[in-house]
């Protein structure tokens, strides 16, 4: 099992952007790779209750992200955190969990997710946190941590947050930091589409994809590739056609291939070994890009 190790903010490998904000942890717990602090960090957060929407919005831009060289930094919540975590994984790119909690497994909130805590550290990721082992996490503590995510990072990205969601107190310390807040629009009769709404009307950037991030914060030299899914038989094309215009639930993709039940399933679980299509949860598929 991984060591936690201890860095005070006088070490010299303590991260340099983190030691610059106003109210820098003087201690920091950590598992895993430190140092790739150091390389170019983006911080993606939202609600831990998300749509398919913004699971897929969180997975796809946390891929391209990492396939253009940034480390993705989140805190490894349910929901969006999570997605985050896992699109960086998924396109084997490096990723950092900041917890408000201590960093043993018995700690660790929410429980469901020490599978994803042991990947990002077997991948060179890491795992941070200035509350000492056996700290369980608190009202307190979880938004506090906020500010180490947006610390380490060049700016930060708000997928999904309800009115009073721990994301947006996020976007504010963003703010008292200087960092480049951005959001994606939602739909406006959705609850989770609120606060990254009201972020692009106070001045957020408004983000559709990757590039516009990359654009942004002038990273556009660090170019990801973009993939595009062919069908290798006429079925596996009209499945793709059918979720070019976004995630569908089987039975929407039946009716518009208008292909047999039974021949439909067979053909997703294939796909989905090839790594062409993502099962977003509840039999809702969409696909990989």
């Amino acid at each position: 099992m991984e060591e936690i190790k201890k860095i005070e903010i006088g070490d010299k490998k303590y991260p340099e952007l983190l030691r610059k904000i106003e109210d820098p942890p003087s201690v920091l717990y950590f598992k895993g790779n430190l140092g790739i602090t150091k390389e170019p960090c983006f911080a993606i957060v939202g609600t831990r209750r998300c749509s398919v929407y913004g699971k897929q919005a969180a997975l796809e831009i946390a891929g391209d992200l990492a396939e253009a060289g940034l480390v993705v930094i989140s805190g490894m919540a349910r929901g969006i955190d999570t997605s985050a975590h896992q699109g960086c994984l998924e396109r084997k790119g490096k990723t950092i969990a900041v917890l408000g909690t201590g960093l043993d497994e018995k700690s660790i909130y929410p429980q469901t997710n020490i599978k994803l805590a042991r990947k990002i550290i077997e991948t060179g990721g890491a795992l941070i946190s200035e509350y000492p082992p056996g700290t369980h996490g608190s009202k307190m503590t979880f938004p506090q941590r906020n500010r180490i995510i947006t610390g380490l990072s060049l700016g930060a990205l708000i997928v999904e947050a309800k009115k009073r969601s721990g994301a947006l107190i996020t976007a504010q310390w963003a703010k008292k930091q200087k960092k480049t807040i951005f959001a994606i629009p939602g739909p406006i009769h959705s609850l989770n589409s609120w606060g990254p709404n009201y972020l692009i009307k106070k001045g957020a950037r408004l983000v559709t994809s990757a590039e516009d991030i990359l654009k942004e914060l002038r990273l556009q030299k660090l170019k990801f590739r973009k993939k595009e899914i062919r069908g290798e038989s006429e079925e596996e094309e009209l499945i793709i056609e059918a979720l070019k215009e976004g995630p569908l639930y089987i039975d929407k993709i039946i009716e518009k291939t208008k292909l047999e039940a039974k021949k439909v399933t067979g053909i997703l679980t294939t796909m989905e070994i090839k790594g062409k299509i993502k099962n977003l949860g509840g039999n809702i598929f969409g696909l990989v890009k």
